[in-house]
């Protein structure tokens, strides 16, 4: 049978975390880097989507052809770390400092990967800056980086806590894309299962820390108005934040909790 039950997955979610955990550096780095380029040629593929259709729903419809490459594949994306790794430290069977040498290594990786490819990107779109025309995807990129950072600044704290709550709603969906590939053994379900909540995240909007370790980089070489303190603080740091509650809490933590510890005492009671 296809389908893998929610106890299995549980299950299986503390398999990943210990697998996650064991991985060396190196592993990490190239697994991160590769996890950052793929989702930042999603996102400019969706915009290249809306930017043909007119359709923003367009958008979220190809954008998950990144993230299930990455599931199918077993590449590292620190969003989804969040809900798997900190479950191996809850139920100690990691260390803290192995929790966070592995989340601080997948997040470079994941950067690195991100700002590669708005390198390349750019280099290719802009002609290595001596083309002064941008096309639909680079507007759309510089719109989205200022909408990003400057628009949430200029709100104040009001602006910065709706970027917090939109990084919790996205991860819950991003996560439950990483633990509903668990349920199937195929790789064409699995495609579909991981997709689904990709996009609803994408279509509703919300802020994906990796996302935006490409779009407002890029924006920025493309000529956004955005510094790096507007990156970092007005934007990275604070959907950081609110990705690892999202993630570890809404998905990692309730559906472990619910399945894996349920299996434990039916288990022990059994004895």
């Amino acid at each position: 049978m296809d389908y893998v039950s929610p106890k299995e997955v549980a299950s299986a979610m503390m398999g990943a975390a210990l697998n996650k955990a064991s991985l060396s550096v190196k592993d990490l780095l190239i697994r991160g880097s590769m996890s950052g380029a793929l989702l930042a040629i999603s996102v400019t593929l969706a915009f290249l989507a809306v930017a043909q259709t007119n359709i923003s729903m367009a958008g979220a419809v190809v954008f998950p052809v990144g993230f299930v490459i990455i599931v199918i594949l077993g590449l590292e994306l620190v969003t989804g770390s969040f809900s798997l790794v900190p479950l191996a430290f809850l139920e100690k069977k990691i260390s803290a400092g192995t929790m966070l040498k592995n989340l601080f290594w997948v997040f470079t990786g994941n950067l690195i990967g991100s700002l590669l490819f708005a390198f390349l990107y750019w280099a290719a779109a802009s002609e290595f800056g001596s083309s002064g025309t941008l096309g639909a995807i680079e507007k759309t990129i510089v719109a989205v980086a200022e909408k990003k950072t400057i628009a949430y600044a200029s709100h104040g704290g009001a602006g910065l806590l709706t970027a917090f709550v939109k990084a919790i709603l996205c991860n819950w969906m991003v996560c439950m894309g990483v633990v509903m590939a668990m349920t199937s053994k195929s790789t064409l379900g699995k495609i579909l299962a991981a997709g689904i909540p990709i996009f609803i995240f994408f279509a509703l909007g919300y802020e994906h820390a990796v996302v935006n370790m490409f779009v407002i980089p890029a924006g920025m070489m493309f000529g956004a108005h955005v510094t790096i303190a507007d990156w970092w603080l007005d934007n990275q740091l604070i959907v950081t934040l609110g990705n690892i509650i999202g993630g570890l809490l809404f998905t990692g933590m309730a559906i472990y909790y619910t399945y894996g510890k349920s299996e434990d005492v039916t288990a022990s009671a059994a004895q």
